[in-house]
């Protein structure tokens, strides 16, 4: 079981205890499992609420107007407890709504969609001195997409990740004062350079060809000098 099944298994049921081999060389696995079932826990507790007991409503009373032939239904306003559960169920459909479809936020620019999705992945960021696999890397970096060599740093980190809609490398290299995010986007064309800024990062959007490649690093970390290093390290195949 390589991540990518092993992360679809444990999305679609954070109690999967399988692949227990794999978590075992896996960290990166290891913390997504976590936060997963941290979620899932978040659904458990949201559903565990005080509904005071169900009581069937009285059927309305029938009151006969002045004409014999004309029924009238008193009206009746909705008990409190129907309104509490109904805010209950709105709740638990938003927290699942949350797991669903919290890939498919809409963001006004390609840099504040790569900052999210930083936040999403805290995991991939660890200071380490171990590489991952040549066939993990040639799995996440096809020839089909692009060609790369180890010239641009140890590369510690390599998933496939959504971004605008396309699975893209996911890549982190070790810097001088921590992890560089790099994102391979062979299919996101950018005018020119625009930078990110975020909290105690920053960052590039290098154009590229036809695509472009992100570059984020912690803010005292000199992006220059890793620019010049991955730029010679990547050649897009098409």
């Amino acid at each position: 079981m390589n991540c990518e099944e092993y992360r679809e298994s444990i999305a679609a049921d954070p109690s999967f205890d399988g692949g227990a081999g794999h978590l075992t060389g896996c960290a990166e696995c290891q913390a997504y499992r976590s936060e997963m079932q941290a979620l899932d826990e978040q659904i458990k507790r949201a559903l565990v609420l005080e509904v005071p007991d169900l009581v069937v409503p009285e059927l309305p009373e029938i009151v006969t107007a002045k004409s014999d032939n004309v029924v009238a239904l008193r009206r009746r306003q909705v008990a409190p407890r129907v309104w509490f559960a109904m805010a209950a169920t709105i709740v638990v459909a938003a927290l699942i709504g949350i797991r669903i479809v919290g890939t498919d936020l809409q963001y006004d620019s390609l840099g504040e969609e790569i900052l999210a999705h930083l936040d999403h992945e805290p995991f991939s960021l660890r200071v380490t001195d171990i590489a991952v696999t040549d066939a993990q890397l040639n799995a996440v970096v096809p020839r089909d997409v692009a060609r790369l060599d180890h010239s641009a740093g140890l590369i510690t980190y390599a998933q496939s990740c959504p971004i605008r809609g396309h699975d893209v490398p996911h890549l982190v290299i070790q810097g001088e004062y921590g992890p560089i995010t790099i994102l391979l986007m062979p299919e996101e064309a950018v005018s020119g350079p625009e930078t990110i800024h975020g909290e105690n990062i920053n960052g590039v959007i290098l154009p590229v060809g036809n695509g472009s490649i992100a570059i984020i690093g912690e803010s005292e970390e000199r992006l220059d000098r890793i620019q010049e290093r991955v730029l010679e390290s990547v050649t897009w195949s098409t």
